[in-house]
Formats: structure tokens, C-alpha cells, sequence
């Protein structure tokens, strides 16, 4: 089955576990987001390394498919999902024209181009089901239900916008890329924020694969999770809150996080990089909210991508 190749940015956040108002747009019916900031990756001193690795990991991959360089061009990239509506993801960047045509020319992959227009402003339907096979390789992404269809814009200035349904774009092309997300609904996905947050993302407990393990009763006695990494001039910051059911479940998760960091003082088999990761992380509860907070060697975050 064909894929949608320039997708392929979006494996980084699957391997790793802004500008501030693209977070603040995530809407309140999200199920699970992601955002990644680029520049900040870019510019920041113990992020470069990161950046690096997703350059030649993922960015080397999607320059050799389809030409389209996303070092070059992209700023930032924001994802969500709905629940039962489908992934959407906007790319922010310097889109050069260049960038519009080939993906242009993806859409007329299998020889017609469908072309659609709402508000003025044009979109693309791309059929996930063709086999044909392009450029140098194929790259195996795997976003779920857009393997099998998507609608692709590029009719707003520096942005590319995806959507699982014509619907989605078109509240999309109706608001100029942006989404609306009502203010202090309890019932959104929070957001972490820091001052150069690097990559941001949440989910929904129950959109979380669950499996017969131990962390599967965790999920079934959590609501939420939120993560984000940041640049802390030396290290990578990480942190992770854990919205519980109840504060009870909140406080026992915590007991188990220090369990499993006192541990490490009596364990001689024990990885010394992930010892020092354990050692290094911070537990705090409040009320039914369990946080995680940790800051890393940026080599040791690196090396971990690259195993």
C-alpha cells in the first residue's frame, strides 16, 4: 500500500516519549496531541543533538523519497486527534513552492488530481490504498487511518494541513489553519509548558494500548498523561504528570516510582546510564496529580534514539 511519505516527520515522536499558541490550539475534544518545536531544537544548546539525530534519522529519509526538505523548511508541527474524527497535522515553516508542487504531484500519484475548495481556498484528496512506488524507497509509516485516505492543503501560507476527513479541513481552511479550543474546559487534555519547550504531548488513558502488564492496571486507574522536553541550557529537562482516578492511586503510583529508585542503590546489574536516569528523577504529588521530573545528559537521550 502506498504511504503518504512526507508523513515520515512523524515518526520522531513515536520513538521519543512551539510556538505557544499552536498547544493552545489543540481542541478540547483532543484524545491524544503532540507539538514539536523545531527552532527551538535548532537553536538550543543541549537540544542540537536531538535535532541532529532526527535530521539524519527522518528528515535524510524524507529529502531521499520525495525531495522535500523539511531541515530547510519546517518550523514546527502540530498534531491531535479526536475522538472517532481521525488524526489532523498542520507544518508550519518557510513552504516553498518548490515544496507545494511535489506535493501536488503526490496527490496525482495514481494519474487524477481531486481537487476540492472550501472558503476559497483549494485541498487535495490522497487515496492510501494505491501500490504504486516512487522515488528512491518507500517509507513504512504507520498513522492509522490515514494510510487509507487524507486531505492535504497547502493553500495557507507557510503551513501544510492534513486531516483524516474533508470536514476537518474544512474547519481548518475556515479558520486559516488554526483551531479553535475553548478556554478552562475540564475536560481537555492539559498541556505542559516551559520556557523553550522542545516537544509537548498528551493522550487520553484509555487511547493507550493496554496489555496484561503491570503499567496496564496503571492506565486503568489513570485518566491522563502529559509529557514535555525542554532545553535547560546544559541537559534536557523531561517531565511527565499522570492524572490518577483518585489521590489514593496517585500516592501508591508515587511509592512505587521511590521504590523503584531506592532500588538502584542495591542493584549491581542494573545499567549504569538508566541507574543515573533513576537516580536523578524527582516525585511529587498533589491532590490525584502524580509528577516526574528528571533532567538528561543530552548524549544519553541521543544514544538512546539511536539504540
Amino acid at each position: 500500500m502506498r504511504k503518504l511519505t512526507f508523513y515520515a516527520v512523524t515518526l520522531f515522536f513515536i520513538l521519543v516519549p512551539a510556538a505557544q499558541a499552536d498547544v493552545d490550539g489543540i481542541p478540547s475534544s483532543a484524545t491524544w496531541y503532540f507539538h514539536a518545536d523545531f527552532d527551538a531544537m535548532r537553536d538550543g544548546k543541549a537540544s542540537r543533538g536531538v535535532y541532529d539525530w532526527l535530521d539524519a534519522e527522518v528528515f535524510e529519509e524524507v529529502r531521499g523519497e520525495i525531495g522535500i526538505d523539511f531541515d530547510k523548511e519546517a518550523r514546527s508541527v502540530t498534531a491531535f486527534s479526536g475522538a472517532g474524527a481521525g488524526p489532523v497535522i498542520i507544518l508550519d515553516g518557510k513552504i516553498s513552492q518548490d515544496t507545494r508542487d511535489k506535493i501536488l504531484a503526490l496527490a496525482a500519484m495514481d494519474g487524477e488530481l481531486k481537487t476540492f475548495k472550501s472558503s476559497g481556498k483549494a485541498y487535495y484528496f490522497f487515496d492510501g490504498g494505491g501500490d504504486g512506488e516512487h522515488g528512491n524507497g518507500s517509507i513504512d509509516v504507520d498513522i492509522g487511518s490515514l494510510e487509507d485516505e487524507a486531505y492535504v492543503s497547502v493553500a495557507i501560507k507557510n503551513k501544510i494541513l492534513i486531516t483524516n476527513t474533508q470536514e476537518q479541513m474544512k474547519t481548518l481552511l475556515a479558520n486559516n489553519g488554526k483551531t479553535k479550543a475553548p478556554k478552562n474546559d475540564k475536560n481537555a487534555l492539559f498541556v505542559l509548558r516551559a520556557e523553550r519547550s522542545l516537544i509537548q504531548a498528551g493522550v487520553q488513558a484509555d487511547e493507550m494500548e493496554e496489555d496484561s502488564d503491570w503499567d496496564s492496571k496503571i492506565l486503568r486507574n489513570t485518566k491522563q498523561v502529559a509529557l514535555l522536553m525542554a532545553d535547560l541550557g546544559e541537559r534536557l529537562g523531561i517531565e511527565a504528570q499522570l492524572v490518577a482516578n483518585e489521590p489514593d492511586m496517585a500516592n501508591s503510583l508515587a511509592s512505587v516510582v521511590r521504590g523503584l529508585i531506592g532500588l538502584t542503590a542495591f542493584s549491581d546489574e542494573m545499567d549504569e546510564d538508566v541507574a543515573a536516569i533513576l537516580q536523578s528523577t524527582t516525585v511529587d504529588v498533589v491532590g490525584s496529580v502524580l509528577k516526574l521530573s528528571l533532567s538528561l545528559d543530552p548524549d544519553t537521550v541521543v544514544s538512546a534514539l539511536e539504540d
